[in-house]
């Protein structure tokens, strides 16, 4: 049970699949538009559960509730050895200066 109040996640599908709109790309068409809202509940709810969310700006929103206290987790991928030698190797296109390493 994740308590009233708890900074939460919800997802609610705005148009369904067969709803959107014409002209749209046949791979966008064939998927419903969701969205996304972070909020504090305002009862207690259950993950999977319908729950109602009051946003940063007073919104009240509707869905499924996905996750408590969500945040952001920013990975840019693994090492990449190439960009260590980018700032030597502009400085030496643009000034003819010598590389380092």
């Amino acid at each position: 049970m994740i308590k009233k109040g708890t900074w939460v996640s919800i997802r609610a599908t705005i148009l369904e699949a067969g709803s959107r709109a014409e002209g749209i790309p046949a791979d966008t068409a064939a998927m419903p538009l969701v969205m996304w809202v972070k909020g504090h509940l305002t009862a207690d709810c259950t993950l999977g559960n319908r729950a109602e969310v009051r946003t940063a700006t007073g919104r009240i929103e509707r869905g499924i509730l996905e996750e408590a206290e969500p945040y952001t987790n920013v990975d840019y991928g693994g090492f990449v050895p190439e960009l260590l030698r980018i700032g030597a190797d502009a400085r030496k296109i643009l000034f003819g200066g010598e590389t380092h390493g």
